[in-house]
């Protein structure tokens, strides 16, 4: 295939062939949730599903009442009976109506049963900030990468979407996929804020490997990692930097549980700078963990103090001018980078 006639796909398409090509391959797979399975409807609350109840049927695409305690309940229920499912809450701020399920149940019934009880569910988690305000725009990764049990992972293109999605699916724990609002390039947006949210995907089988992250600009004067739309403003960044003579390298770690720090620590001994940025908030964020790690592993390597990106440690405001001052922008992430080699 042509440069010209590669087959690019938006992060929502990539997930719905995902999720299609294993509940062909795999009658124990099937979607839970809500808005999801009606024919000829909106395909859930961000359009990833549509065609999938044409195709597969209300037996496995079921659509539920507003209750994710039952949603999530109903999963851990049929993982434990030998199905795959695949529930959907709409937006990741509602899974805190179901944290038993998830994080007292889901996670720990293999370790408490001696590995004779699996739990194979995949949970999609729609996070970010999208002018929907605090209770629809959080991004509560952090919560979960403190569960042992889980697996988290944050897809950040359409090509390690769909891999990822596949692991998931088949693999024997749980896992929390999350996935941000603004980059599913579904209902027509291919693009936001200037960026082509399509990638190459490939028509044939293939897997992305969970816990392993992905080196997205190489570079050799600081290593930046960030996820999902922070990732992309790190990237314009390194290239503005780019002018200024300062050599990014930028990190997708694509899972946060487990993570790969091997890749991380790698950069860190070539360039001796660590930058970490993300959409949560500061307190107790995921790059606190990154950070700890690389203190605790890699503190010889750096020649400066390591520098945390992320929202500041408010509710979310609606309003768009105030959401976009709470998150970290390109500017904000050139001027810290900047500061931090030139300081």
């Amino acid at each position: 295939m042509t440069e010209r006639e590669e087959r690019r796909l938006s992060i929502g398409e990539a997930i719905r062939e995902a999720i299609a090509e294993e509940m062909a391959r795999d009658e124990r797979v099937f979607l839970i949730g809500e808005d999801i399975g009606i024919p000829g409807g909106f395909g859930g609350a961000f359009g990833v599903y549509l065609g999938l109840p044409e195709r597969f049927g209300r037996d496995r695409i079921i659509d539920t009442p507003i209750s994710e305690k039952a949603i999530a309940g109903t999963a851990v229920g049929a993982a434990l009976m030998g199905m795959r499912p695949i529930p959907d809450l709409q937006y990741a701020d509602f899974v805190f109506e179901c944290m038993d399920e998830i994080v007292n149940q889901a996670a720990k019934i293999r370790y408490m049963s001696g590995g004779r009880m699996k739990v194979p569910l995949v949970l999609r988690c729609p996070v970010g900030t999208a002018n929907r305000g605090a209770q629809h725009g959080q991004s509560p990764e952090s919560y979960f990468i403190h569960v042992p049990g889980l697996k988290v992972v944050c897809p950040s293109d359409a090509y390690h979407a769909k891999g990822i999605m596949k692991s998931a699916i088949r693999d024997d724990d749980p896992v929390l996929v999350f996935e941000h609002k603004l980059l599913y390039g579904s209902k027509g947006r291919e693009s936001a804020g200037g960026m082509d949210l399509t990638a190459h995907v490939p028509t044939e089988e293939y897997l992305v490997p969970i816990g392993k992250a992905i080196v997205k600009r190489t570079g050799t004067t600081v290593t930046v990692v960030a996820t999902h739309l922070t990732l992309y403003r790190c990237l314009a960044a390194a290239e503005q930097l780019a002018a200024e003579g300062i050599d990014c390298e930028v990190i997708d770690p694509l899972s946060l549980l487990p993570l790969d720090v091997d890749t991380i620590y790698e950069s860190i001994d070539k360039t001796g700078r660590l930058v970490i940025a993300h959409e949560d908030t500061f307190t107790g964020g995921w790059g606190a963990e990154v950070a700890a790690r690389v203190a605790g592993e890699r503190f010889a390597s750096l020649r400066a103090p390591i520098v945390r990106i992320a929202a500041h440690d408010v509710p979310l405001p609606v309003a768009p001018v105030l959401e976009q001052a709470v998150v970290p922008s390109q500017e904000r992430i050139a001027d810290q980078i900047r500061q931090l080699v030139k300081g």
